[in-house]
């Protein structure tokens, strides 16, 4: 930004001596949402620490971490809602910190206590966001009509909403987030104190605005089975630190012991069979071990070091099999659960960043909004 209202000219920051997140990047889009060492401290508390983060288009990312982790903090800081301590953040290409209510705009969010006139139906509360975004009576009513049909909730849009389930608020919410038509949701705990049915509705609703609007979508949550069920990639936040970022099969290899667990069904009739299966499957190059099945059981778990090979060690189990005269019923990897991936990562001491140290800069002394 130049000319009047500009912020003073702060120090050049010493980067790291390598930028891990612009080497993620590499044949990427532009990111909707990108931070860098992204900072908010209140007094002696590091709250969010040093943040790089980067969520891209049409890709539900998971912010997965325990309650007063940093996830709203975060979030706060890229709605323009709270100042940042330090680093910068850059939401639809916006710096939310200067430009809060073009940010506003281009970006839905549902909060954790969604709040909505209960006197009054979901429609009306639905009227009542567009006016507030400055949407015309007719294009208001148009996409309340849209966005009450994909929430599921055109059959109770003239009903009050103090007659509404959680789920139903929920559904409500994540319409009103809509109503402006943004290009990015945000929301924060979307299905905490849903039943589970309503939480099913709410996830494959989350998928279909993906597939029809192209919409992306990043939520912070707690709750492990829902973020692997519906995120296509997964930040764990652990003490106001993003500790690892990626796929399942991803975070898996980053913090898994080094080895795979290989599934391995077989129909076997005696006990020489049972011993002839175990002799088999644990000659084969790269089995650690093998695990029987336990009485009236036929799957074998198999344990292969290192996890990398676990494809090729399937194959050889296959030709064993034959070349043994096993009858093979079931060959499959087991893929942990992110239950598994999170507590093994929260609980690995945490490792120092590397690159050199830069100048902290202290933005709420320097940084001034523009006039």
């Amino acid at each position: 930004m130049t000319g009047a209202g500009a912020p003073p000219t702060e120090a050049p920051l010493v980067e790291p001596a390598v930028d891990a997140t612009q080497a993620a990047d590499a044949g990427r889009p532009e990111p909707v949402i990108r931070t860098r060492r992204l900072t908010k401290k209140y007094g002696t508390l590091t709250a969010v620490d040093r943040l790089e983060l980067a969520v891209y288009p049409g890709e539900i990312f998971g912010l997965l971490g325990q309650n007063g982790a940093g996830k709203t903090t975060t979030i706060l800081m890229l709605l323009g809602l709270s100042e940042p301590t330090d680093g910068e953040a850059s939401v639809m290409g916006l710096d939310p910190a200067w430009e809060p209510r073009e940010v506003k705009r281009r970006v839905g969010y549902l909060p954790d206590a969604v709040g909505f006139y209960g006197n009054m139906t979901g429609r009306q509360n639905l009227r009542y966001t567009a006016r507030l975004n400055g949407l015309r009576r007719g294009d208001a009513e148009t996409a309340i009509d849209e966005v009450l049909a994909q929430v599921g909730l055109s059959d109770r849009a003239d009903d009050r909403v103090d007659t509404y389930s959680r789920g139903m608020r929920q559904r409500l919410g994540i319409a009103d987030a809509l109503v402006k038509e943004p290009d990015l949701l945000i929301l924060d705990e979307p299905t905490t104190s849903i039943d589970p049915i309503g939480v099913v509705e709410i996830l494959e609703l989350l998928r279909r605005l993906v597939h029809e609007r192209g919409l992306s979508i990043m939520l912070s949550s707690h709750l492990l089975t829902q973020v692997q069920s519906v995120c296509d990639r997964i930040g764990i936040f652990a003490a106001g630190r993003l500790i690892g970022v990626g796929t399942v099969d991803e975070l898996a290899a980053q913090f898994g012991d080094g080895s795979a667990v290989i599934e391995v069904g077989l129909d076997l009739t005696s006990a020489a069979d049972v011993k002839r299966a175990g002799t088999t499957l644990g000659a084969i190059e790269s089995v650690d071990s093998v695990e029987a099945p336990g009485p009236g059981g036929a799957t074998w778990r198999v344990h292969v070091r290192p996890a990398d090979v676990e494809r090729r060690v399937r194959q050889d189990i296959l030709v064993a099999a034959v070349d043994k005269g096993l009858n093979l019923t079931a060959l499959r990897p087991i893929v942990p659960s992110l239950d598994d991936i999170y507590r093994s990562a929260v609980e690995r001491p945490p490792v120092k960043p590397a690159g050199l140290k830069r100048k902290s800069i202290d933005r709420t002394a320097t940084r001034r909004r523009p006039e």
